[in-house]
């Protein structure tokens, strides 16, 4: 949405909501409005996907103070994007509603394969078209998202339900002293869910740049000590980086885990999914992968600048009241 020559996104994820704001024209660089509020909607999720009353107050509270905010900086217009613990939780309709009613704000949100388009565009500008083809992965809480292309746009986009939060959740690996069988079967099971959606593309992809777009890989790099290197002094993550800290996290409780450098509080207890769906992608793509510190909320800021109507299309639904 565009207001004064300003575009803004309200990234409504597990763990925070972020407003970022640039000026049209401008760059992502040097963002006019930035502000973030921490959420745990990762706690608020019971068994049956549902989230409960304090999760939904607690949305609510956050896009109020960010719209507070961007009013407050002569913002009217925001993308308010919902990522997938909302999207794909039993009761979106009622959060939709309630953040409406509340704050006049519609979330919106976008398909997996979406997602996976704006963050290969972020990627993409990040990185330039001298970077050449590029392979891009994705690691949320929720789902998995992979894109590549050689140009501008993806011509490959996926996702699958893989996410750090999600395959924490499924195959149990929230207790102290995870079995090493039940992490081996979800190595071999993001393998071979890998593979599949790439089919007939996984040989031509495995020779383009691999590219790791999401704070998952981003704090398992920042753990594994890798110098920076690169443009911006990215960092790159390794696959005998991740082979050799996945036993080192599963032998930590989640409360040691944040001890550790990079490893969030919040994100403690799904570093070890993490690290074991980031593996799986390495081991598939060949690796290493160079960590890109923009994502799909800066995917979407570009579109905004550049092509409004792309994020106008069905697949971006907004919920209402």
């Amino acid at each position: 949405m565009t207001t004064r020559g300003t575009v803004a996104v309200l990234d409504v994820g597990c763990f925070s909501a972020r407003l970022l704001g640039v000026r049209r024209g401008g760059s992502l660089l040097e963002p006019v409005l930035s502000h973030k509020t921490r959420l745990r909607l990762d706690r608020s999720l019971d068994a049956s996907g549902r989230l409960h009353s304090e999760g939904i107050d607690a949305i609510v509270s956050a896009v109020g103070t960010a719209s507070e905010v961007a009013v407050k900086s002569g913002i009217e217009d925001v993308f308010c994007l919902a990522t997938s613990s909302i999207r794909d939780a039993r009761n979106a309709d009622e959060v939709v509603s309630r953040v409406k009613s509340a704050t006049g704000r519609h979330l919106r949100f976008l398909s997996g394969a979406d997602e996976a388009r704006l963050s290969y565009r972020a990627a993409r500008a990040w990185f330039g078209a001298s970077a050449g083809p590029l392979s891009v992965l994705d690691i949320g809480g929720g789902t998995l998202e992979l894109a590549a292309g050689d140009g501008m746009r993806a011509d490959f986009a996926r996702s699958l339900p893989l996410g750090a939060r999600e395959a924490t959740r499924a195959w149990r690996l929230d207790t102290d002293r995870p079995s090493e069988d039940v992490i081996e079967a979800l190595r071999t099971h993001a393998v071979e869910e890998v593979r599949e959606v790439l089919g007939e593309d996984e040989q031509r992809l495995r020779e383009f740049g691999t590219v790791g777009c999401s704070k998952v890989l981003r704090q398992l790099a920042v753990l594994a000590g890798r110098k920076h290197e690169g443009r911006g002094r990215v960092r790159a993550l390794h696959l005998e980086d991740v082979q050799r800290w996945i036993p080192r996290l599963a032998a930590l409780p989640p409360s040691r885990r944040a001890e550790l450098p990079g490893i969030s509080r919040p994100r403690a207890r799904q570093a070890l999914a993490g690290a074991v769906v980031a593996e799986a992608l390495l081991t598939v793509f060949g690796g290493p992968a160079v960590i890109c510190p923009w994502s799909t909320t800066q995917g979407v800021l570009l579109s905004l600048m550049e092509d409004p109507a792309e994020l106008e299309r069905p697949a971006v639904r907004a919920r209402a009241a």
